[in-house]
């Protein structure tokens, strides 16, 4: 007991810590303000960039445990037009908009905050394109980079971003907004970065699933995966880590695999006696995280949507009995899953077990009155 209870102060107080620590300001970049958010620490600071369409706050789940660890300085930030920061007033035309007066943008801010010097990358998406132009142009500064399913230079060529232009309705999107100026942009950014390549002093951890999109087109996902797999070809500074069972969101999916690998990637920056309190540390991480994993997925083990997919798996194998006593199970589990009961409606109707199928489905349209599948399937029974 008194060795849980001493655990406990000791994560308060470093909770403590890390609140009294962190910045969460607008910065003046010119005119126009910009939203930083940073914990405040000691060494080579790490800049996240979050992917297309996303602010900062996606990272703040891992923030706090890669902090614990290295007690570097972390950095967040929106780009102009996205979460709180501001679109610049004085650009007119939409072009002025595009990811180099992004990078400019993070510069002066980065600048103001007095992080303008040695640095470490993180991006998820999008974001990467943002790494490799801010690699480029401080190739002496960046130390490392960690790409999480990032959008790489030469995957959008003209024929993906000619069905990608049959498929976004620019005229949509809200104006003026950073969503928007990201879109108009979006071709000329892909040409202007395309077969862009992280300098070879740069060391490059490239981290992606297994089958990343694989709900879109297949000329997407399979281009998108083939080019993730050859991106270490020929590259003594690149490695390929692949993130089994996650999708795009890695950070989300499999939060332990990118926060030991950005630990690894700091831990580079230090010298050997550093890098050995830093292995304490870390492996302590490692296994608190390993925990929660365990923890999440028992947590998950039973819900409604595994014991449904679970169910659906021994429909597929025509084991009808039971697939039928997980459905009902559910049933009883989540009473108010709409859900629920149209699956174990199907289920019925494919046992011939008509009455009951009629009831289930019933049932989840009353949850659920814009069940509209439910409703043509009830429909058909009925006038059977």
């Amino acid at each position: 007991m008194r060795h849980f209870y001493f655990k406990f102060l000791i994560i308060f107080f470093l909770s403590l810590s890390i609140h009294s620590q962190t910045l969460d300001t607008l910065v003046d970049v010119g005119g126009y303000k910009m939203h930083f958010k940073i914990i405040k620490g000691e060494g080579t600071p790490i800049l996240f960039e979050a992917g297309g369409g996303n602010d900062a706050s996606v990272w703040n789940n891992i923030l706090e445990k890669i902090y614990n660890v290295t007690s570097t300085t972390l950095i967040t930030y929106d780009r102009s037009g996205f979460g709180t920061s501001e679109l610049n007033p004085n650009l007119k035309n939409d072009s002025d908009f595009g990811i180099e007066n992004g990078i400019t943008e993070l510069e002066t801010g980065l600048s103001k905050l007095g992080y303008n010097n040695e640095i470490i990358l993180v991006s998820h998406s999008y974001g990467g394109l943002y790494n490799l132009l801010y690699a480029h142009k401080h190739h002496k500064k960046v130390k490392s980079v960690v790409l999480i399913d990032a959008t790489l230079s030469n995957f959008w060529n003209d024929e993906l971003l000619t069905m990608r232009d049959n498929n976004v309705d620019i005229s949509s999107i809200k104006k003026p907004s950073g969503d928007y100026y990201l879109n108009v942009n979006f071709n000329e950014t892909m040409r202007h970065m395309r077969n862009m390549e992280f300098p070879n002093s740069i060391p490059v951890i490239n981290i992606f699933p297994k089958n990343s999109f694989s709900g879109f087109p297949e000329v997407l996902s399979n281009r998108w995966r083939k080019l993730h797999n050859e991106f270490n070809n020929h590259k003594n500074n690149v490695e390929n880590i692949i993130a089994y069972g996650s999708a795009h969101a890695i950070f989300q999916d499999n939060p332990g695999l990118i926060i030991n690998t950005i630990i690894k990637a700091y831990s580079e920056t230090l010298d050997k006696n550093q890098q050995n309190v830093l292995l304490q540390k870390a492996l302590d991480n490692a296994i608190e995280l390993s925990i929660q994993a365990k923890k999440t997925e028992m947590e998950n083990k039973h819900s409604e949507s595994d014991l449904n997919e679970w169910a659906y798996t021994f429909l597929r194998n025509e084991e009808l009995e039971k697939a039928l006593e997980i459905f009902k199970l559910n049933t009883i589990l989540f009473p108010d899953s709409w859900n629920a009961f149209d699956s174990y409606g199907e289920a019925l109707l494919k046992s011939n077990r008509k009455a009951e199928s009629i009831e289930m489905y019933e049932k989840s349209i009353e949850l659920n009155p814009e069940n509209e599948t439910g409703k043509d399937v009830l429909l058909k029974m009925k006038q059977e």
